[in-house]
């Protein structure tokens, strides 16, 4: 067995144990390793320290559960193991910067930190191959545009780390922009009926640590300006790497499975010596009752042009 498989079995036991009393003991037995090894392995794989990773995985659940039931805060909190109505509260507004209780009022999105799969960090699959893990199908693809594809939505410059996810916990700055554009959507002009929903990360005139994102959908391609309030992202005619992927749910789509596949496909470019260039478009498939699908689709540069194009330049 490898090192990283012992560690996913542990992450995996924590998960199916969070209303659990975990001690390091237990979980080192499970992961076959000694106290000490695995804590330190524990920390170089998933990043985290072993508590903290469970700290934040059982925040994780306590926010489904905030949003998705009327439970009382504090049963919720002692099912979590946290000692007390404060305690819980305590913690959970030092990762998502809002309280339980304002949490439920307001009904935002919040990024979450994600289980890990470890699987991803070193598994490769061909073009055309589907790859099977943890629940998801991902699958990566080539596929040229015809003709360019206009997008119009709401664009915002927004801290890279709301859109890597994941990793990440607070407040969805692109969660509450999708809010935004939908409750306008209807007002749009130019929107294909049919049109798929799209994600733009572009780098514009973002500050370092920043990016663009505009929230919107597919336009007609006759649309050449909008309103002020609205920006056209026109995607050029040419060749993608795409990358697709299915979960279970369209929320487990747009949190744990999207940074799943982000993962997976920065190591896909590395290791085929590639790198993206200044945008990406995530297209999203209309949900189906088992299942959602979306695609994050972009331009593919070898690793050497790259760095001669964009070799001092911040993005």
């Amino acid at each position: 067995m490898h090192a990283w498989e012992s560690i996913q079995q542990a992450i995996d036991y924590i998960e199916e144990n969070l209303t659990k009393d975990l001690s390091i003991e237990e979980l080192a037995q499970v992961a076959a390793l000694s106290p000490f090894y695995f804590q330190r392995l524990f920390h170089r794989l998933v990043k985290l320290p072993v508590r903290e990773y469970t700290k934040m995985r059982r925040l994780s659940k306590a926010c489904e559960l905030l949003r998705d039931t009327n439970r009382t805060v504090i049963d919720i909190a002692e099912e979590f193991c946290f000692s007390g109505h404060s305690n819980f509260t305590r913690a959970f507004k030092s990762i998502f910067e809002i309280t339980p209780e304002q949490m439920r009022h307001v009904r935002t999105m919040l990024n979450q930190y994600v289980k890990p799969n470890l699987l991803l960090n070193y598994v490769m699959i061909d073009e055309n191959v589907p790859l099977i893990a943890d629940g998801i199908v991902l699958e990566v693809t080539r596929k040229k545009l015809d003709v360019p594809k206009p997008i119009i939505g709401i664009a915002k410059e927004i801290p890279l780390t709301d859109i890597m996810g994941g990793q990440d916990s607070g407040i969805s700055v692109t969660g509450t922009m999708w809010e935004d554009f939908h409750s306008q959507k209807s007002s749009i002009y130019g929107l294909l009926p049919d049109g798929k929903e799209c994600g733009v990360v572009y780098a514009g005139n973002a500050k370092k640590g920043y990016c663009m994102y505009l929230a919107g959908a597919e336009a007609s391609v006759e649309i050449e300006t909008v309103s002020e309030d609205f920006t056209i992202f026109t995607m050029p005619e040419m060749e993608y790497i795409v990358c697709g992927f299915e979960a279970e749910s369209f929320e487990e789509l747009v949190t744990s499975t999207v940074y799943k596949a982000q993962t997976f496909m920065e190591r896909w470019m590395h290791k085929h010596d590639l790198a993206a260039t200044d945008f990406a478009v995530e297209l999203y498939y209309p949900i189906k009752e088992t299942s959602a699908y979306m695609e994050t689709w972009l331009v593919p540069i070898s690793i050497e042009s790259y760095e001669e194009e964009y070799d001092g330049m911040e993005l």
